[in-house]
């Protein structure tokens, strides 16, 4: 163990709140380093550079109708009982330019979005013709339907800004105006460590005093929904050798680290043995029920930071949702914010521990937040009420009984609210 680093048996000497442990843990994470991405790559990203216009949009005249394009002094008086004839001189499809000046008594039939040809003023709607060739009939005056250039944007403009989140729409602005990529703050590459040598992947038959691994499958789909890319171990054993290695791995070949199980006070909390040896980590107990125990710091010659969670499921997610959504928002440039908190009325009395923040699983009413209900037992091993519930309703530590009515906030875990 190197010099100064704990034992794998400490912990801080104070139980932190969770407000003050996930400050302490946001304050050793930075935003990621700028790169320049493909556009259809950057969905979600913090845009790192001011994008200007290389031209102006539309960056051409062009008809907003398909229909005919005239000289309009030449329409003024048409209508279907006394029609305006006049000459079709071209033919303009999008894509083309034309090659013709319509000139009075003559007009080009054109397509919504091709070049308005020269010497046209004005539109006439297909439905306001006969659609005729080589002679159109018109049947009413021009329209003002002509796309004027730059009306959208001026060449030169300036379009997004640095710091601005990039979305379908802003995409398409960025691929409107010329650019193929930008420079913008990457989504992070997260490693997902299991630990436990009573784990088994999903699917496989359980032997004697072995479990599936819930965590690691459940942190994936969390990760991807904050469009992280995942690199996910196949489960570690509580061996110190093997995860050593994994770890040494992880940390050149992630942005972050994340592990599950091991970090208790037991014999075989072999997270804690390893850490205690490879970087500087900090287990902390915080006041919080489910997911007391947690750790952070980094690893690495990089270094790369990590967070090892505990191994209990609704732990592991609680801890996701408290601390680890932070983490990747901040390493991903955006702000830190609760973005999936709200207040609801408890629709229910229950209690709740002293002295500890509770994340209670319940249901909001009918799918709204106006009441919740807590739902199944509330351990940190119970499944069974976490996949029943959407929500984690908030009980302040010195809170020992929530009566029905009384507002708390909540985390919303619905995923469509993300």
């Amino acid at each position: 163990m190197r010099a100064g680093a704990r034992s794998h048996h400490d912990y801080a000497d104070r139980v932190r709140t969770p407000q003050e442990y996930l400050v302490s843990l946001l304050a050793g994470i930075a935003p990621l380093s700028p790169v320049e991405l493909p556009i259809a790559e950057v969905d979600g990203c913090v845009l790192a550079e001011d994008v200007h216009a290389r031209w102006a949009l539309p960056s051409f005249a062009n008809s907003a109708m398909d229909g005919y394009a005239v000289r309009a002094q030449d329409v003024l008086s048409a209508t279907k009982d006394e029609p305006t004839r006049l000459r079709v001189i071209e033919d303009i499809p999008a894509g083309s330019w034309p090659s013709s000046v319509v000139i009075s008594g003559t007009a080009a039939r054109i397509m919504t979005g091709a070049p308005v040809p020269q010497g046209a003023d004005g539109i006439v709607r297909v439905e306001h013709t006969d659609g005729g060739m080589p002679v159109v009939e018109i049947h009413a005056p021009a329209g003002a339907h002509i796309r004027t250039i730059g009306e959208d944007v001026e060449a030169g403009q300036l379009v997004l800004q640095h710091g601005q989140v990039m979305s379908a729409r802003t995409i398409a602005l960025a691929a409107a105006v010329g650019r193929g990529a930008v420079r913008v703050l990457p989504n992070p590459r997260v490693v997902v460590i299991s630990t436990g040598s009573e784990l088994v992947e999903p699917g496989q038959m359980l032997a004697a005093g072995q479990i599936s691994d819930v965590n690691g499958v459940m942190l994936d789909v969390c990760l991807r929904d904050m469009r992280a890319t995942v690199v996910r171990h196949s489960v570690v054993q509580d061996d110190a050798m093997t995860l050593g290695q994994v770890l040494e791995s992880a940390a050149d070949d992630g942005d972050l680290v994340i592990t599950t199980g091991g970090v208790s006070m037991g014999v075989y909390d072999t997270v804690k043995e390893v850490l205690g040896t490879l970087g500087t980590v900090n287990f902390e107990k915080v006041a919080m029920q489910p997911g007391m125990p947690q750790g952070f710091g980094s690893i690495g010659a990089k270094p790369t930071p990590i967070v090892t969670l505990p191994g209990n499921p609704v732990s592991a997610l609680v801890s996701f949702e408290v601390f680890i959504r932070p983490v990747i928002r901040l390493l991903q440039g955006h702000a830190v914010t609760d973005l999936d908190r709200g207040t609801v009325k408890s629709g229910a009395e229950f209690s709740s521990p002293k002295d500890k923040v509770q994340y209670v699983r319940a249901r909001l009413d009918g799918g709204k937040a106006l009441t919740a209900w807590p739902v199944g037992a509330q351990g940190s091993h119970i499944l069974g009420g976490l996949a029943q519930a959407d929500c984690l309703l908030i009980v302040p530590a010195d809170c020992e009984r929530v009566s029905a009515g009384d507002t708390l906030e909540f985390i919303d875990l619905r995923k469509e609210s993300r």
